[in-house]
């Protein structure tokens, strides 16, 4: 069972049941009295894979650019959802939809694979691809530095001989 999904295991099994006595995933939510939109999700699934919609696999598949892109532009091209995650061979048509998602917003490269983890530290700090300053330039950054910590002491001195007084 998908632990996702908001449907029981029993509920899961119950709803097959009722698709392959003809009830579409509207009519087996009332049934089940449980919310129509998991219904749906294991109805499109069980479209494809049977009763095969209620083993799930152990494993989390990764897929190639070049897959996910052929996938993508067959469906732009009108194909079907259903029958694209059928012949792939997808866990779910809502994968080929977050894929088409993806491309919409963000283009081809969306369909990318990205680095994992968090990204690397450079040892070296931020600044090591920056142009180095000129001289000038860092004097003066430094210069106003010590004219703020100046009036930062001034003003803490002033401070103790307020409350001296």
């Amino acid at each position: 069972m998908d632990g996702r999904s908001s449907l029981s295991e029993a509920q899961r099994v119950l709803a097959v049941g009722l698709f392959e006595r003809g009830l579409g995933p509207g009519a087996a939510a009332r049934r089940l009295v449980v919310a129509r939109d998991p219904v749906k999700m294991l109805y499109q699934r069980w479209r494809i894979w049977g009763r095969g919609a209620l083993v799930t696999r152990p494993t989390k598949r990764s897929y190639s650019f070049e897959f996910k892109l052929a996938v993508v532009e067959r469906f732009l091209a009108g194909e079907p959802v259903t029958v694209l995650a059928a012949e792939y061979e997808l866990s779910s048509p809502q994968l080929v939809k977050a894929w088409v998602r993806v491309y919409r917003r963000d283009g081809a490269d969306g369909l990318r694979p990205k680095p994992k983890g968090r990204p690397r530290k450079d040892p070296d700090g931020p600044d090591v691809a920056a142009e180095p300053e000129s001289e000038l330039v860092r004097l003066r950054r430094e210069n106003e530095r010590l004219r703020a910590e100046n009036a930062y002491l001034g003003k803490l001195r002033a401070l103790r001989q307020q409350q001296r007084r």
